[in-house]
């Protein structure tokens, strides 16, 4: 069976909750999806919102502060936000590229460590974090433990590969770059794996074609940063309970026998995703979403992945919120239905932010005039 682009995006946009708002519970939504981008504080939020039915900000404020939604720094050595029950393995899973990232990071280098006493040092640090600590304080133990000159090339790659949750700030989404606090998570081995059948990296593999299959192993590699030596025996040992479904160029993809497929005509509802959004990051083609000619637009050479605008399940813009309204900047001309219903889309966005933070993301608005639009609305406001 050939699957088609369209056909790809409605399977990918049903697991994701993005081809109608579902009536579920927020810890369950955050399982479903498999992980929110949370580098930003707000996205997990803007996340939600598009995907949940009467999405109320106060019940993610509510899991994270009670630790049924976690959020640490995981896939793509970034922030992400997951359900409690993932986080341990998907931690274990992401051990190699976490501690390549930074064990092998000039930066780490003034600490003056080798691999085995970096261990040791961060279980020294797993025990002091075992109730909510500063990033001033944990800075203050480690210097107590290397010295004033070591401690912050230590914390550098620690506060990464450590399995160290970040702890709720306060309003207006849970998290404030300017006041960081972590606790220690659930123990989980410090040695770097061996590439093998590591059984975190097959829960990762299972959780990720449920939350945005069917992919190729090289789609799931994109995602987490894993390297072949990993993705290759988890997809050998998945592989007995998946199916195989062509891509439109006819590369194998996997997927769970049970997963939806929807018709690719089913219709995809109009929504304003947020900054650094899964559904944007999680493949390696990622045509079934976004058309390579709107790739670089959507996300720049730095990395900064823009709000993005979804017409008919694909990436068809970008938006802004301003103290005057929502700005919406499209790449093709859209006709007046899918106007209108951006439209519905950018008021409820508009009264959804009232109470939080009105100019959301309003620090990358430099990105707003690089973007080659073909038109240029205010939908509310």
């Amino acid at each position: 069976m050939r699957l088609s682009d369209a056909a790809l995006g409605r399977a990918t946009l049903a697991r994701q909750l993005l081809l109608g708002r579902e009536d579920v519970a927020v810890p369950e939504a955050v399982r479903r999806v498999g992980a929110l981008q949370a580098q930003e504080p707000a996205s997990p939020y803007l996340a939600l919102w598009n995907r949940v039915a009467g999405f109320d900000p106060a019940d993610l404020d509510h899991a994270l502060a009670s630790g049924e939604v976690v959020r640490a720094t995981l896939m793509r050595i970034t922030l992400h936000a997951v359900h409690r029950d993932d986080w341990a393995p998907f931690h274990r899973a992401m051990t190699h590229p976490l501690r390549a990232s930074r064990l092998n990071d000039r930066r780490f280098a003034p600490a003056r460590l080798t691999p085995a006493e970096a261990d040791g040092v961060r279980d020294a640090l797993l025990a002091f974090c075992a109730e909510p600590r500063t990033q001033d304080e944990i800075l203050g133990e480690l210097e107590r433990l290397l010295g004033a000159d070591r401690a912050p090339a230590a914390w550098f790659a620690l506060r990464t590969l450590a399995p160290l949750h970040h702890v709720p700030t306060g309003p207006p989404w849970s998290f404030s770059p300017r006041a960081r606090r972590y606790r220690a998570g659930a123990a989980t081995a410090a040695d770097d794996p061996p590439p093998g059948d590591d059984p975190a990296v097959v829960h990762l593999l299972r959780r990720y074609l449920a939350a945005f299959g069917p992919a190729s192993e090289a789609d799931f590699a994109r995602f987490t940063m894993l390297r072949r030596p990993f993705t290759r025996p988890a997809v050998a040992a998945l592989r007995d309970e998946l199916v195989v479904v062509e891509g439109p160029d006819g590369r194998e993809l996997l997927d769970l026998p049970d997963a939806p497929r929807p018709d690719p005509a089913t219709p995809a509802p109009p929504r304003l995703l947020g900054m650094w959004e899964s559904v944007v990051l999680a493949h390696e083609d990622r045509n079934r979403v976004v058309a390579d000619a709107h790739r670089p637009h959507v996300v720049r050479r730095n990395g900064d992945t823009l709000p993005t605008v979804l017409v008919d399940g694909r990436v068809a813009g970008v938006w802004r919120a301003t103290e005057d309204g929502v700005d919406v900047a499209v790449f093709e001309p859209l006709d007046r239905a899918a106007w209108s219903a951006l439209e519905v889309e950018a008021h409820g966005l508009q009264a959804f932010l009232a109470d939080r933070e009105p100019t959301v993301y309003r620090r990358y608005r430099r990105w707003w005039d690089a973007v080659p639009a073909a038109d240029v609305r205010r939908v509310a406001g």
